[in-house]
């Protein structure tokens, strides 16, 4: 039985159209609810519909509970499912298993870095390999989106600035972070290498955050397999600790660490050719797979 709030928001775009759409998976992979059909004044950029607050999920959750403007999956294209955030954070070394595989220390605080927005693609389009490095890797890992704004954030409040979840790849180019002077940045906002869908899972729709198993398959051939379970820093921590620095806004996306499996660790490393499959999956919130070209 669905949840009361429990909604799996999407961006769109219908067949032979240009204005990307709102909608509403009825279910993982299933149908989709036309939001911007069925209320026009919504808007089609998804950040502005959650400064819309909660004006906007309840005409979202009337939309669905109208049973009508329904949209077979077949027919159109998934957009990220927010595509023009003002920030997207992220978080390094912030599972165990990922730091063991490594050999380092477990952080004090959370290892805070960026991407760039113009990173973000859609959960099935194209991981595009720059001319310039020969060792991209995958990421898998579990995005929050917020939903009201804050700063100086306390961590018992911190859930109440979530409006849900998403499924991420942090791709990386290992060369561009490790070696030239090892900006992290370089490596990680390439255009492209921010998968994210592929829909905006709300926080009511998910059992437990904390307990979510989250993989990585390239190829067919399973890479990463852990949980949140080995979260360092769990996500309100995170939340407050980011909202010192900066207020946190409706949209913005935070990235949270990637576990164990990754391919510069490998013996041999492994890294992304093209023509290769990358599938990123978390329970409960779907998966992404993107080509390599």
């Amino acid at each position: 039985m669905r949840r009361p709030g429990a909604m799996r928001l999407v961006r769109f775009l219908r067949a032979g159209g240009s204005e990307p759409r709102l909608g509403l998976e009825e279910a993982p992979g299933g149908p989709l609810v036309d939001l911007s059909a069925a209320d026009p004044a919504l808007p089609s950029s998804m950040r502005c519909f959650l400064e819309s607050g909660p004006r906007g999920l309840a005409s979202a959750q009337r939309a669905l509970e109208s049973g009508q403007h329904r949209v077979a999956r077949s027919s159109v294209r998934l957009l990220a499912p927010i595509g023009d955030p003002q920030k997207v954070i992220c978080v390094g070394l912030n599972y165990r298993d990922h730091c063991l595989e490594q050999g380092a220390k477990v952080p004090k605080y959370p290892i805070i870095f960026n991407k760039f927005p113009s990173a973000i693609t859609g959960p099935f389009d194209d991981i595009v390999l720059p001319p310039d490095s020969n060792e991209v890797d995958w990421e898998a890992e579990l995005a929050a989106v917020i939903g009201k704004s804050g700063h100086n954030i306390e961590e018992a409040a911190a859930m109440d600035h979530v409006a849900g979840f998403t499924v991420a790849n942090d791709v990386s180019a290992r060369d561009w972070q490790l070696r030239n002077g090892r900006q992290w940045l370089l490596g990680k906002t390439f255009d492209t290498f921010c998968p994210l869908g592929p829909a905006l899972v709300t926080k009511d729709a998910v059992t437990d955050v904390h307990s979510l198993g989250i993989r990585c398959r390239v190829n067919g051939q399973l890479m990463q397999d852990s949980s949140t379970q080995q979260l360092i820093f769990p996500l309100p921590h995170l939340i407050a600790w980011v909202s010192r620095f900066t207020t946190l806004l409706p949209g913005d996306v935070l990235l949270t660490g990637t576990p164990a499996g990754v391919g510069f660790f490998r013996k041999p490393p492994v890294f992304l050719q093209r023509g290769d499959e990358v599938q990123c999956e978390i329970e409960e919130l779907g998966a992404i797979c993107n080509r390599v070209a």
